[in-house]
């Protein structure tokens, strides 16, 4: 598998990028894996790097974008928090990624279970993960459907908040960040939301949260 290069970089679209994606995932889940010399690319990366993606995803160990994507070194900036949340930090890091190293798609990845998610639900505090927790608990506000059993406990009302809470990420990137929005808008660069399933590894994009204008 070659190293990403900017000749390579600059002749994809949004679309494109989306596309290996979605291939690099469909590997994943069934174990075929493309076989890369990781040391050889990191030699090759060492003066620059050209990753056609941003992966916002949660801290989870077992949901990292490089492997459930099946990419390699160079290949995806790879951003990652708990919960998948978007603050100011975030947003200067996606600008830098795609704004001046050219990335062409955002992707903002929720995952099943998540810990963050549950501890939202549950109104949990704990030093500074009460304010973490605290940008996570709009979703559960929003998540209206589930009227009994509202915490944890519920694997149903988990996974409704976290997808909500995908969908809001992507609403906070295009209201925070006038310089992703206009990329967006003008087809430079696509957003999606998505969901990591621990148990299968597979990832289900989000048709609705999509925004990819091919200019």
């Amino acid at each position: 598998m070659r190293t990403l290069t900017k000749e390579f970089l600059d002749s994809i679209t949004p679309t494109m990028a989306l596309k290996l994606l979605e291939e690099g995932n469909k590997r994943f889940v069934n174990n075929l894996k493309v076989n890369r010399n990781l040391l050889k690319q990191a030699n090759e990366t060492s003066d620059g790097q050209h990753p056609f993606a941003v992966v916002l995803s949660c801290i989870d160990s077992r949901t990292s974008a490089e492997l459930i994507f099946d990419q390699g070194l160079g290949d995806i900036f790879s951003v990652r928090i708990a919960g998948n949340i978007i603050n100011e930090d975030i947003l200067g890091s996606m600008e830098f990624a795609c704004k001046l190293s050219g990335s062409k798609i955002i992707v903002v990845l929720g995952h099943s279970k998540c810990g963050a998610v549950k501890g939202a639900c549950d109104h949990a505090e704990m030093g500074n993960l009460t304010a973490l927790l605290a940008k996570i608990r709009p979703a559960v506000d929003d998540e209206v459907a589930t009227k009994d059993n509202r915490n944890s406990n519920n694997d149903v009302f988990v996974e409704n908040v976290a997808a909500i809470n995908v969908r809001r990420s992507i609403k906070a990137i295009m209201e925070r960040s006038t310089i992703l929005e206009h990329m967006i808008l003008s087809g430079e660069i696509g957003i999606i939301g998505g969901m990591h399933d621990l148990s299968t590894g597979q990832v289900t994009f989000y048709t609705d949260t999509t925004f990819i204008a091919e200019p």
